[in-house]
């Protein structure tokens, strides 16, 4: 069952952006250390590939939302994992592993065409 919208989902990429870009100073870590950089390094892309993506807030609509989903799972699981992956498990890890969370779960649950598209496709009609 999907219940976001592709609009919806923009607003949800672009939150999720912004709050990875401040990531290391909410949380008062160096933007250079790994736990840092790693929340930075992915808030930056999420915003670079929705700004390609192909919906409602995409710029320049590039990048299908099916693939974007793809991504966010992706960084999502890359988010959740980076705790034991670099090794700062024993400093911080509950904030990687929760958004890395909701990332995948708002990828799953999101809807793969975007409202405009459905609105263009021809309603097949039976009977």
């Amino acid at each position: 069952m999907r219940f976001f919208s592709t609009r919806v989902h923009g607003v949800l990429d672009y939150l999720f952006g912004a709050l990875l870009i401040a990531f290391p100073w909410m949380f008062g870590i160096a933007p250079d250390a790994p736990m840092g950089a790693i929340a930075l390094a992915l808030g930056a892309l999420i915003v670079i590939y929705s700004l390609l993506t192909d919906y409602e807030l995409g710029a320049v609509r590039r990048i299908q939302m099916p693939v974007h989903l793809w991504l966010d799972a992706l960084a999502g699981l890359v988010l959740a994992a980076s705790p034991w992956v670099f090794a700062f498990d024993q400093q911080l890890w509950i904030p990687h592993v929760v958004l890395g969370a909701a990332l995948i779960l708002v990828a799953f649950l999101s809807n793969t065409i975007p409202s405009y598209e459905r609105r263009r496709t021809p309603q097949l009609r039976t009977g």
